[in-house]
Protein backbone atom coordinates (compact mmCIF):
# COMPACT_ATOMS: atom_id res chain seq x y z
CA UNK A 1 0.00 0.00 0.00
CA UNK A 2 1.53 3.63 -0.91
CA UNK A 3 0.77 6.22 1.77
CA UNK A 4 2.60 8.85 -0.12
CA UNK A 5 4.77 9.58 -3.17
CA UNK A 6 8.73 10.64 -3.19
CA UNK A 7 9.08 13.93 -4.46
CA UNK A 8 12.61 16.36 -4.15
CA UNK A 9 14.73 13.29 -3.43
CA UNK A 10 18.53 13.79 -4.82
CA UNK A 11 19.83 10.90 -7.12
CA UNK A 12 23.11 9.30 -6.20
CA UNK A 13 26.04 11.00 -7.09
CA UNK A 14 27.46 7.97 -8.88
CA UNK A 15 28.42 7.28 -12.43
CA UNK A 16 30.02 9.71 -13.21
CA UNK A 17 33.78 10.84 -14.34
CA UNK A 18 35.29 12.25 -11.16
CA UNK A 19 38.51 13.43 -12.83
CA UNK A 20 35.79 16.01 -14.63
CA UNK A 21 37.01 18.61 -12.26
CA UNK A 22 38.54 22.27 -14.03
CA UNK A 23 41.05 22.35 -11.22
CA UNK A 24 42.46 18.54 -12.01
CA UNK A 25 42.37 19.72 -15.68
CA UNK A 26 44.04 22.61 -15.39
CA UNK A 27 47.04 21.60 -13.08
CA UNK A 28 47.41 18.52 -15.57
CA UNK A 29 47.78 21.16 -18.53
CA UNK A 30 50.36 23.48 -16.20
CA UNK A 31 52.25 20.43 -15.41
CA UNK A 32 52.85 19.65 -18.75
CA UNK A 33 51.01 16.55 -18.48
CA UNK A 34 48.52 15.99 -21.15
CA UNK A 35 49.72 13.01 -22.11
CA UNK A 36 48.02 11.35 -18.87
CA UNK A 37 44.98 13.23 -19.91
CA UNK A 38 43.11 9.80 -21.48
CA UNK A 39 44.27 7.80 -18.67
CA UNK A 40 43.21 9.77 -15.82
CA UNK A 41 39.48 10.13 -17.47
CA UNK A 42 39.39 6.07 -17.48
CA UNK A 43 40.22 6.08 -13.74
CA UNK A 44 37.56 8.99 -13.46
CA UNK A 45 35.15 6.92 -14.62
CA UNK A 46 36.14 3.73 -12.64
CA UNK A 47 36.18 5.77 -9.80
CA UNK A 48 32.81 7.38 -10.00
CA UNK A 49 31.15 4.09 -11.30
CA UNK A 50 28.85 1.90 -9.08
CA UNK A 51 31.34 -0.95 -8.86
CA UNK A 52 34.27 0.81 -7.28
CA UNK A 53 32.00 2.53 -5.09
CA UNK A 54 30.70 -0.65 -3.94
CA UNK A 55 34.35 -1.63 -2.89
CA UNK A 56 34.75 1.12 -0.70
CA UNK A 57 31.64 0.88 0.74
CA UNK A 58 31.83 -3.00 1.64
CA UNK A 59 35.63 -2.61 2.53
CA UNK A 60 34.75 0.40 4.83
CA UNK A 61 31.57 -1.12 6.34
CA UNK A 62 33.41 -4.59 6.65
CA UNK A 63 36.67 -3.99 8.79
CA UNK A 64 39.57 -6.21 8.83
CA UNK A 65 39.69 -8.74 11.62
CA UNK A 66 43.09 -10.20 13.52
CA UNK A 67 43.81 -13.84 14.12
CA UNK A 68 46.42 -14.16 16.11
CA UNK A 69 46.33 -18.11 15.97
CA UNK A 70 45.54 -20.58 13.83
CA UNK A 71 42.77 -23.29 15.06
CA UNK A 72 45.80 -25.56 16.29
CA UNK A 73 47.17 -22.69 18.42
CA UNK A 74 50.10 -21.56 16.07
CA UNK A 75 50.70 -17.98 15.94
CA UNK A 76 50.29 -16.77 12.45
CA UNK A 77 49.54 -13.22 13.15
CA UNK A 78 47.30 -12.57 10.26
CA UNK A 79 44.82 -9.71 9.22
CA UNK A 80 41.97 -11.33 7.19
CA UNK A 81 40.53 -8.05 5.12
CA UNK A 82 37.18 -7.93 2.99
CA UNK A 83 37.50 -9.54 -0.92
CA UNK A 84 36.64 -5.78 -2.22
CA UNK A 85 39.53 -4.55 0.44
CA UNK A 86 41.68 -6.35 -2.03
CA UNK A 87 40.10 -5.31 -5.05
CA UNK A 88 40.88 -1.61 -4.14
CA UNK A 89 44.06 -2.86 -3.73
CA UNK A 90 44.84 -4.43 -6.93
CA UNK A 91 43.31 -1.90 -8.98
CA UNK A 92 45.48 1.12 -6.79
CA UNK A 93 49.14 -0.51 -7.48
CA UNK A 94 48.36 -1.36 -10.51
CA UNK A 95 47.67 2.08 -11.54
CA UNK A 96 50.83 3.08 -10.13
CA UNK A 97 49.90 4.92 -7.02
CA UNK A 98 52.25 2.67 -5.07
CA UNK A 99 55.98 2.87 -5.39
CA UNK A 100 55.55 2.95 -9.56
CA UNK A 101 56.38 6.59 -10.10
CA UNK A 102 60.62 5.99 -8.92
CA UNK A 103 60.97 4.00 -12.10
CA UNK A 104 58.72 5.98 -14.43
CA UNK A 105 61.09 8.22 -16.61
CA UNK A 106 58.30 11.13 -17.26
CA UNK A 107 59.46 14.03 -16.39
CA UNK A 108 56.63 14.73 -14.52
CA UNK A 109 56.27 11.33 -12.72
CA UNK A 110 55.37 12.17 -9.55
CA UNK A 111 52.70 15.10 -10.70
CA UNK A 112 51.14 12.36 -12.54
CA UNK A 113 50.94 10.05 -9.87
CA UNK A 114 49.86 12.15 -7.41
CA UNK A 115 46.52 13.08 -9.74
CA UNK A 116 45.46 9.90 -10.15
CA UNK A 117 45.79 9.24 -6.54
CA UNK A 118 43.69 12.11 -5.84
CA UNK A 119 41.20 10.83 -8.28
CA UNK A 120 40.74 7.02 -7.15
CA UNK A 121 41.63 8.23 -3.40
CA UNK A 122 37.44 9.21 -3.33
CA UNK A 123 36.78 5.62 -3.56
CA UNK A 124 37.97 5.20 -0.02
CA UNK A 125 40.64 6.21 1.67
CA UNK A 126 41.88 3.75 4.07
CA UNK A 127 43.69 1.66 1.53
CA UNK A 128 45.70 4.43 0.40
CA UNK A 129 47.95 4.28 3.63
CA UNK A 130 49.64 0.62 2.33
CA UNK A 131 50.37 2.50 -1.19
CA UNK A 132 51.46 6.04 0.33
CA UNK A 133 53.75 4.11 2.75
CA UNK A 134 55.09 1.84 -0.21
CA UNK A 135 55.57 5.25 -2.30
CA UNK A 136 57.57 6.42 0.71
CA UNK A 137 59.93 4.05 1.74
CA UNK A 138 61.66 3.63 -1.78
CA UNK A 139 63.79 7.32 -1.04
CA UNK A 140 64.46 5.88 2.20
CA UNK A 141 65.47 2.67 1.39
CA UNK A 142 68.24 4.25 -0.99
CA UNK A 143 70.25 4.74 1.84
CA UNK A 144 71.37 1.28 1.80
CA UNK A 145 72.15 0.43 -1.90
CA UNK A 146 72.34 -3.40 -1.57
CA UNK A 147 69.25 -3.39 -0.13
CA UNK A 148 67.74 -1.14 -2.71
CA UNK A 149 69.08 -3.10 -5.33
CA UNK A 150 67.45 -6.31 -3.81
CA UNK A 151 64.07 -4.81 -3.08
CA UNK A 152 63.28 -1.48 -4.84
CA UNK A 153 62.08 -3.68 -8.09
CA UNK A 154 59.15 -5.20 -6.03
CA UNK A 155 58.27 -2.13 -3.99
CA UNK A 156 58.00 -0.49 -7.94
CA UNK A 157 55.81 -2.84 -9.57
CA UNK A 158 52.05 -2.44 -10.40
CA UNK A 159 51.64 -6.01 -9.61
CA UNK A 160 49.94 -6.48 -5.92
CA UNK A 161 51.00 -10.01 -4.23
CA UNK A 162 48.95 -9.94 -0.95
CA UNK A 163 50.00 -13.18 1.30
CA UNK A 164 53.03 -13.80 3.68
CA UNK A 165 55.92 -15.52 1.50
CA UNK A 166 59.33 -15.38 0.97
CA UNK A 167 59.62 -11.09 -0.20
CA UNK A 168 62.12 -11.74 -3.57
CA UNK A 169 59.67 -14.36 -4.16
CA UNK A 170 56.97 -12.34 -4.66
CA UNK A 171 55.54 -10.31 -7.89
CA UNK A 172 55.56 -7.04 -5.90
CA UNK A 173 55.74 -5.94 -2.80
CA UNK A 174 53.88 -3.30 0.03
CA UNK A 175 55.88 -1.59 2.20
CA UNK A 176 54.53 0.26 5.45
CA UNK A 177 56.68 1.77 8.85
CA UNK A 178 56.88 1.41 12.73
CA UNK A 179 57.82 3.98 14.69
CA UNK A 180 55.78 5.32 17.29
CA UNK A 181 55.61 3.66 20.80
CA UNK A 182 53.49 4.48 23.79
CA UNK A 183 55.61 6.74 25.98
CA UNK A 184 56.90 8.74 23.11
CA UNK A 185 54.20 9.10 19.93
CA UNK A 186 55.55 12.04 17.56
CA UNK A 187 58.30 12.34 19.77
CA UNK A 188 60.32 9.21 18.70
CA UNK A 189 63.75 9.84 20.19
CA UNK A 190 62.04 8.96 24.03
CA UNK A 191 61.92 5.78 21.68
CA UNK A 192 63.10 2.11 24.02
CA UNK A 193 62.77 -0.69 21.65
CA UNK A 194 66.37 -2.12 20.63
CA UNK A 195 68.50 -3.52 18.51
CA UNK A 196 71.76 -5.37 19.06
CA UNK A 197 74.00 -6.54 16.43
CA UNK A 198 74.89 -9.75 15.09
CA UNK A 199 77.97 -11.36 13.42
CA UNK A 200 76.21 -12.43 10.13
CA UNK A 201 75.22 -8.41 9.56
CA UNK A 202 72.00 -8.79 10.83
CA UNK A 203 70.23 -6.99 14.04
CA UNK A 204 67.46 -8.43 16.66
CA UNK A 205 65.13 -6.06 17.86
CA UNK A 206 63.00 -5.89 20.69
CA UNK A 207 60.55 -3.58 21.99
CA UNK A 208 57.06 -2.63 21.61
CA UNK A 209 55.52 -0.12 18.86
CA UNK A 210 51.65 1.66 19.64
CA UNK A 211 50.72 2.53 15.89
CA UNK A 212 51.90 0.76 13.01
CA UNK A 213 49.37 0.84 10.46
CA UNK A 214 48.74 -1.58 7.77
CA UNK A 215 50.54 -4.48 9.29
CA UNK A 216 49.91 -7.03 6.18
CA UNK A 217 52.58 -5.65 4.48
CA UNK A 218 55.68 -7.39 3.38
CA UNK A 219 58.35 -5.18 5.13
CA UNK A 220 58.87 -2.28 7.38
CA UNK A 221 60.85 0.06 7.91
CA UNK A 222 61.46 0.11 12.17
CA UNK A 223 62.90 2.60 14.42
CA UNK A 224 64.98 0.88 16.77
CA UNK A 225 68.41 2.10 19.70
CA UNK A 226 71.13 0.32 18.28
CA UNK A 227 74.68 0.70 19.75
CA UNK A 228 75.33 3.96 17.65
CA UNK A 229 71.87 5.84 18.71
CA UNK A 230 68.19 5.59 17.15
CA UNK A 231 69.03 3.99 13.73
CA UNK A 232 66.29 2.44 11.12
CA UNK A 233 66.06 -0.94 10.25
CA UNK A 234 64.50 -2.79 7.47
CA UNK A 235 62.13 -5.68 9.22
CA UNK A 236 60.53 -8.30 6.21
CA UNK A 237 57.62 -10.18 7.34
CA UNK A 238 58.87 -13.30 6.46
CA UNK A 239 62.71 -13.90 5.81
CA UNK A 240 64.62 -14.66 3.05
CA UNK A 241 64.07 -18.41 3.84
CA UNK A 242 60.58 -18.56 4.18
CA UNK A 243 60.24 -18.77 7.80
CA UNK A 244 58.16 -16.00 9.84
CA UNK A 245 60.27 -12.86 11.37
CA UNK A 246 58.63 -12.64 14.78
CA UNK A 247 55.98 -9.71 14.42
CA UNK A 248 53.29 -10.06 16.85
CA UNK A 249 50.51 -8.35 16.46
CA UNK A 250 48.77 -7.79 19.69
CA UNK A 251 45.82 -5.73 18.98
CA UNK A 252 44.05 -4.06 16.18
CA UNK A 253 43.26 -0.36 16.72
CA UNK A 254 39.39 0.58 17.25
CA UNK A 255 39.78 3.94 15.02
CA UNK A 256 37.51 6.77 14.41
CA UNK A 257 37.92 6.55 10.62
CA UNK A 258 39.98 4.76 8.30
CA UNK A 259 37.72 1.18 8.78
CA UNK A 260 39.33 -0.56 5.97
CA UNK A 261 42.66 0.35 6.48
CA UNK A 262 44.21 -2.16 9.69
CA UNK A 263 46.03 -0.17 12.42
CA UNK A 264 47.71 -2.46 14.79
CA UNK A 265 50.09 -2.72 17.90
CA UNK A 266 53.22 -4.79 17.04
CA UNK A 267 55.87 -6.62 19.56
CA UNK A 268 59.28 -7.34 18.73
CA UNK A 269 61.19 -10.39 19.90
CA UNK A 270 64.28 -10.76 18.86
CA UNK A 271 62.94 -9.75 15.43
CA UNK A 272 65.47 -10.12 12.60
CA UNK A 273 66.12 -6.39 10.46
CA UNK A 274 68.86 -4.99 8.29
CA UNK A 275 70.31 -1.59 8.71
CA UNK A 276 69.35 1.25 6.76
CA UNK A 277 71.62 3.93 6.47
CA UNK A 278 74.34 4.30 9.81
CA UNK A 279 73.35 3.89 13.24
CA UNK A 280 72.07 6.72 14.75
CA UNK A 281 70.99 8.46 11.66
CA UNK A 282 67.31 6.32 11.82
CA UNK A 283 65.63 9.79 12.03
CA UNK A 284 67.18 11.28 8.93
CA UNK A 285 67.07 8.49 6.80
CA UNK A 286 63.24 7.54 8.02
CA UNK A 287 62.39 11.65 7.15
CA UNK A 288 62.90 10.83 2.76
CA UNK A 289 59.61 8.44 3.49
CA UNK A 290 57.82 10.87 6.23
CA UNK A 291 58.28 13.97 3.69
CA UNK A 292 56.25 11.40 1.10
CA UNK A 293 54.13 10.52 3.18
CA UNK A 294 53.06 14.03 4.14
CA UNK A 295 52.64 15.36 0.63
CA UNK A 296 49.90 12.64 0.53
CA UNK A 297 48.53 13.38 3.64
CA UNK A 298 47.97 16.61 1.72
CA UNK A 299 46.61 15.48 -1.16
CA UNK A 300 44.64 13.39 0.76
CA UNK A 301 43.11 16.33 2.56
CA UNK A 302 42.06 18.05 -0.22
CA UNK A 303 41.00 15.09 -2.12
CA UNK A 304 38.51 15.13 0.26
CA UNK A 305 37.57 18.38 0.16
CA UNK A 306 36.68 17.80 -3.46
CA UNK A 307 34.57 14.90 -2.24
CA UNK A 308 33.08 17.18 0.03
CA UNK A 309 32.11 20.40 -1.90
CA UNK A 310 31.15 17.74 -4.91
CA UNK A 311 28.35 15.72 -2.69
CA UNK A 312 27.35 19.19 -1.30
CA UNK A 313 26.43 21.02 -4.62
CA UNK A 314 25.16 17.83 -5.78
CA UNK A 315 22.66 17.67 -3.35
CA UNK A 316 22.07 21.68 -3.40
CA UNK A 317 21.67 20.90 -7.73
CA UNK A 318 18.64 18.72 -6.93
CA UNK A 319 17.09 19.69 -3.39
CA UNK A 320 14.10 22.62 -3.71
CA UNK A 321 13.46 24.27 -0.17
CA UNK A 322 11.15 27.68 0.09
CA UNK A 323 10.20 27.15 -3.56
CA UNK A 324 13.42 27.45 -4.93
CA UNK A 325 16.80 25.23 -5.88
CA UNK A 326 19.07 25.72 -2.74
CA UNK A 327 21.87 25.69 -5.16
CA UNK A 328 20.12 29.20 -6.09
CA UNK A 329 19.79 30.44 -2.75
CA UNK A 330 21.95 33.44 -1.93
CA UNK A 331 22.85 31.99 1.68
CA UNK A 332 23.73 28.09 0.24
CA UNK A 333 25.63 30.26 -2.73
CA UNK A 334 27.90 32.04 -0.40
CA UNK A 335 28.32 28.90 1.51
CA UNK A 336 29.03 26.36 -1.70
CA UNK A 337 31.47 29.21 -2.77
CA UNK A 338 33.59 29.26 0.19
CA UNK A 339 33.81 25.50 0.43
CA UNK A 340 34.70 25.97 -3.37
CA UNK A 341 37.72 27.76 -3.33
CA UNK A 342 39.01 26.13 0.49
CA UNK A 343 38.90 22.94 -2.09
CA UNK A 344 40.53 24.59 -5.22
CA UNK A 345 43.51 25.99 -3.06
CA UNK A 346 44.12 22.89 -1.38
CA UNK A 347 43.98 20.78 -4.32
CA UNK A 348 46.35 23.45 -6.08
CA UNK A 349 48.86 23.26 -3.59
CA UNK A 350 49.02 19.39 -3.44
CA UNK A 351 49.34 18.96 -6.43
CA UNK A 352 51.92 22.02 -7.06
CA UNK A 353 53.92 20.30 -4.30
CA UNK A 354 54.03 16.95 -5.91
CA UNK A 355 55.29 19.16 -9.41
CA UNK A 356 58.26 20.94 -6.48
CA UNK A 357 58.57 16.53 -6.08
CA UNK A 358 59.87 16.00 -10.07
CA UNK A 359 61.95 18.95 -10.24
CA UNK A 360 63.60 18.39 -6.68
CA UNK A 361 64.60 14.74 -8.35
CA UNK A 362 65.92 16.29 -10.98
CA UNK A 363 68.62 18.31 -9.51
CA UNK A 364 66.42 21.75 -9.04
CA UNK A 365 67.86 22.65 -5.75
CA UNK A 366 65.41 25.63 -5.23
CA UNK A 367 62.66 23.29 -5.78
CA UNK A 368 63.69 20.94 -2.89
CA UNK A 369 64.29 23.77 -0.56
CA UNK A 370 61.27 25.36 -1.54
CA UNK A 371 59.28 21.89 -0.90
CA UNK A 372 61.07 21.11 2.25
CA UNK A 373 59.14 24.61 4.13
CA UNK A 374 56.17 24.13 1.67
CA UNK A 375 55.30 20.48 2.81
CA UNK A 376 55.21 21.32 6.54
CA UNK A 377 53.62 24.31 5.88
CA UNK A 378 50.83 22.78 3.54
CA UNK A 379 50.68 19.53 5.95
CA UNK A 380 49.90 21.71 8.72
CA UNK A 381 46.81 24.16 6.98
CA UNK A 382 45.37 22.22 4.52
CA UNK A 383 44.83 19.15 6.83
CA UNK A 384 43.62 21.15 9.84
CA UNK A 385 41.07 23.07 7.40
CA UNK A 386 39.41 19.72 6.07
CA UNK A 387 37.69 18.17 9.26
CA UNK A 388 35.79 21.68 8.92
CA UNK A 389 35.46 21.32 5.16
CA UNK A 390 33.61 18.34 5.65
CA UNK A 391 31.58 19.18 8.53
CA UNK A 392 30.35 22.17 6.79
CA UNK A 393 29.89 19.90 3.25
CA UNK A 394 27.99 17.33 5.27
CA UNK A 395 25.44 20.32 6.42
CA UNK A 396 24.56 21.16 3.24
CA UNK A 397 22.68 17.78 2.94
CA UNK A 398 20.98 18.27 6.00
CA UNK A 399 20.05 15.26 7.76
CA UNK A 400 20.12 13.54 5.14
CA UNK A 401 23.97 14.03 5.59
CA UNK A 402 24.11 12.64 8.78
CA UNK A 403 22.65 9.00 7.36
CA UNK A 404 25.69 6.74 6.47
CA UNK A 405 24.19 6.08 3.39
CA UNK A 406 24.99 9.35 1.94
CA UNK A 407 29.05 8.28 2.63
CA UNK A 408 29.34 11.90 4.56
CA UNK A 409 29.85 10.42 7.75
CA UNK A 410 32.51 8.89 6.66
CA UNK A 411 34.24 11.50 4.77
CA UNK A 412 33.80 13.76 8.37
CA UNK A 413 34.91 10.72 10.43
CA UNK A 414 38.21 10.45 7.95
CA UNK A 415 38.74 13.85 8.23
CA UNK A 416 41.05 14.49 11.10
CA UNK A 417 43.55 11.41 10.24
CA UNK A 418 45.49 13.59 8.11
CA UNK A 419 46.54 16.11 10.34
CA UNK A 420 47.44 13.73 12.73
CA UNK A 421 49.53 11.11 10.54
CA UNK A 422 52.76 11.80 10.19
CA UNK A 423 52.91 14.03 12.72
CA UNK A 424 49.80 16.56 14.16
CA UNK A 425 49.47 20.36 14.10
CA UNK A 426 51.97 21.47 16.27
CA UNK A 427 54.58 18.72 15.54
CA UNK A 428 54.22 20.20 11.64
CA UNK A 429 53.92 24.04 12.82
CA UNK A 430 57.46 23.21 14.85
CA UNK A 431 58.93 21.58 11.49
CA UNK A 432 58.39 24.60 10.22
CA UNK A 433 60.79 26.58 12.63
CA UNK A 434 63.02 24.14 12.61
CA UNK A 435 63.03 24.17 8.77
CA UNK A 436 63.38 27.84 8.90
CA UNK A 437 66.49 27.71 12.03
CA UNK A 438 68.61 25.00 10.08
CA UNK A 439 67.95 26.06 6.34
CA UNK A 440 67.40 29.90 6.49
CA UNK A 441 67.50 29.44 2.48
CA UNK A 442 64.04 27.34 2.43
CA UNK A 443 62.27 30.69 3.86
CA UNK A 444 64.24 32.66 0.92
CA UNK A 445 62.87 30.24 -1.45
CA UNK A 446 58.97 30.43 0.20
CA UNK A 447 58.59 34.32 0.43
CA UNK A 448 60.53 34.65 -3.25
CA UNK A 449 57.81 32.10 -4.48
CA UNK A 450 55.13 34.08 -2.88
CA UNK A 451 56.14 37.28 -4.55
CA UNK A 452 56.04 35.59 -7.75
CA UNK A 453 52.16 37.05 -7.62
CA UNK A 454 53.68 40.60 -6.21
CA UNK A 455 51.22 43.20 -7.34
CA UNK A 456 48.70 41.18 -8.62
CA UNK A 457 46.79 41.77 -5.82
CA UNK A 458 47.37 44.52 -3.01
CA UNK A 459 45.94 42.54 -0.07
CA UNK A 460 48.17 39.67 -1.03
CA UNK A 461 51.43 42.43 -0.94
CA UNK A 462 49.86 43.72 2.62
CA UNK A 463 49.28 40.14 3.77
CA UNK A 464 53.09 39.55 2.28
CA UNK A 465 54.58 42.43 4.49
CA UNK A 466 52.52 41.50 7.29
CA UNK A 467 54.64 38.08 7.67
CA UNK A 468 57.96 39.31 7.00
CA UNK A 469 57.41 41.55 10.16
CA UNK A 470 56.24 38.43 12.00
CA UNK A 471 59.05 36.34 10.63
CA UNK A 472 61.58 39.63 12.64
CA UNK A 473 59.78 38.65 15.58
CA UNK A 474 61.22 35.72 17.30
CA UNK A 475 60.48 36.20 20.66
CA UNK A 476 58.00 33.40 21.66
CA UNK A 477 57.46 32.40 17.78
CA UNK A 478 57.08 29.10 19.08
CA UNK A 479 53.78 29.81 21.15
CA UNK A 480 52.92 32.04 17.56
CA UNK A 481 53.70 29.13 15.40
CA UNK A 482 50.21 28.07 14.34
CA UNK A 483 49.40 31.61 13.94
CA UNK A 484 52.69 31.88 11.42
CA UNK A 485 52.51 28.62 9.82
CA UNK A 486 48.95 29.37 9.16
CA UNK A 487 49.37 32.37 7.39
CA UNK A 488 52.30 31.45 5.48
CA UNK A 489 50.17 28.67 4.01
CA UNK A 490 47.30 31.46 3.15
CA UNK A 491 49.66 33.27 1.54
CA UNK A 492 50.84 30.45 -0.64
CA UNK A 493 47.84 29.28 -1.57
CA UNK A 494 46.33 32.68 -2.77
CA UNK A 495 50.09 33.49 -4.75
CA UNK A 496 49.57 30.19 -6.60
CA UNK A 497 45.82 30.89 -7.21
CA UNK A 498 46.33 34.60 -8.34
CA UNK A 499 48.89 32.87 -10.85
CA UNK A 500 47.48 29.74 -12.30
CA UNK A 501 44.01 29.61 -10.95
CA UNK A 502 40.35 31.13 -11.84
CA UNK A 503 40.03 34.37 -11.65
CA UNK A 504 37.12 34.26 -9.81
CA UNK A 505 38.18 31.43 -7.11
CA UNK A 506 41.78 33.76 -6.74
CA UNK A 507 40.13 36.71 -6.05
CA UNK A 508 37.20 35.39 -3.67
CA UNK A 509 40.11 33.59 -2.09
CA UNK A 510 42.36 36.62 -1.30
CA UNK A 511 38.74 38.91 -0.11
CA UNK A 512 38.03 36.04 2.36
CA UNK A 513 41.26 34.76 3.74
CA UNK A 514 43.88 37.87 3.44
CA UNK A 515 41.42 41.05 3.50
CA UNK A 516 39.81 42.50 6.32
CA UNK A 517 36.26 40.75 5.99
CA UNK A 518 37.80 37.21 6.85
CA UNK A 519 34.89 35.68 8.51
CA UNK A 520 35.30 32.46 11.29
CA UNK A 521 33.13 30.10 9.37
CA UNK A 522 32.35 28.77 5.85
CA UNK A 523 29.90 31.15 3.98
CA UNK A 524 30.90 34.62 4.84
CA UNK A 525 32.13 35.39 1.59
CA UNK A 526 32.23 39.56 1.28
CA UNK A 527 29.87 40.95 -1.35
CA UNK A 528 30.81 41.24 -5.29
CA UNK A 529 32.36 37.58 -5.46
CA UNK A 530 31.25 35.77 -8.35
CA UNK A 531 29.44 33.00 -7.10
CA UNK A 532 28.66 31.34 -9.89
CA UNK A 533 31.71 30.98 -11.95
CA UNK A 534 32.96 29.42 -8.97
CA UNK A 535 29.73 27.10 -8.23
CA UNK A 536 29.98 26.06 -11.87
CA UNK A 537 33.03 24.33 -11.24
CA UNK A 538 32.39 22.09 -8.16
CA UNK A 539 29.27 20.71 -9.68
CA UNK A 540 30.09 17.33 -11.40
CA UNK A 541 29.75 17.57 -14.74
CA UNK A 542 27.68 14.86 -15.93
CA UNK A 543 25.02 15.96 -13.05
CA UNK A 544 25.18 19.81 -14.49
CA UNK A 545 24.65 18.59 -18.19
CA UNK A 546 21.65 16.67 -16.89
CA UNK A 547 20.00 19.22 -14.96
CA UNK A 548 20.91 22.39 -16.99
CA UNK A 549 22.11 21.66 -20.26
Amino acid sequence: MSTHVVTNQVPELVDFDAANNPAISEAVHRAGADHMLEELHQIGRLAGGAEALGWGDLAESRPPELRTHDRYGNRVDEVVYDPAYHHLMRTGVGLGLAGAAWSDPSPTAHFERAVKSSVWGQVDAGHGCPMSMTYGVVPALRADPELATLYEPLLVSTTYDPGLRAPLSKAGLTAGMSMTEKQGGSDVRANTTTAVAQSDGTYRITGHKWFTSAPMCDVFLVLAHAPGGLSCFFVPRVLPDGTRNTFLLQRLKAKLGNHSNASSEVEYDDTVGWLVGDEGRGVATIIEMVNMTRLDCTLGSATGMRVGVAQAAHHATHRRAFGAALVDQPLMRNVLADLAIESEGATMTALWLAELTDRAGAGDERADALRRISLAVSKYYVCKRAPTHAAESLECLGGNGYVEESRMPRLYREAPLMSIWEGSGNVAALDVLRAMARQPGTVTAFLDEIDCAAGADRRLDAAAADLRREFGDLDAIQYRARRVVGRMAQLLQASLLLRYGHPAVADAFVASRLGNDRGDVFGTLPSGVDTASIIERVVPKMVQENTHG
